[in-house]
């Protein structure tokens, strides 16, 4: 059965971008393009892992988190989240609101890859 991955970014060619790295790592993607849409598509199908923008007009990235934190179907869901803004400050609220790890942007094939075999083991754990 493929691995299901949520890709979750306001920025369309990034959001494919990763659609499609995420295809050549062996995960089936979907992508929402915006918090709204995220949150309305979690129903339809729980992921195996959600890459998540943290800078987003509305409803940014951290409570988006909190979100899928709170929800008891998305609460043990390996969460990646991604952004070009790097600050240990921010990186330091992603990972209170549920984060499990943090990628900085622009994201290449190979962090991604080694980011998800570390999410992979440690929920395998």
């Amino acid at each position: 059965m493929p691995r299901y991955a949520l890709v979750i970014d306001d920025t369309r060619i990034t959001a494919n971008s990763l659609a499609q790295m995420l295809s050549l790592l062996g995960y089936q993607a979907r992508v929402a393009y915006g918090s709204r849409a995220a949150i309305e598509g979690v129903g339809q199908q729980v992921p195996d892992v959600i890459l998540l923008d943290i800078n987003m007009p509305g409803i940014d990235g951290v409570e988006v988190c909190r979100f899928f934190r709170r929800d008891p179907r998305t609460a043990n869901v390996p969460i990646l989240a991604m952004s070009t803004e790097t600050q240990e400050a921010m990186v330091a609220r992603m990972r209170e609101a549920g984060a499990n790890a943090f990628l900085p942007k622009p994201i290449d094939f190979d962090s991604l890859e080694k980011a998800l075999k570390e999410v992979e083991k440690a929920a395998d754990q």
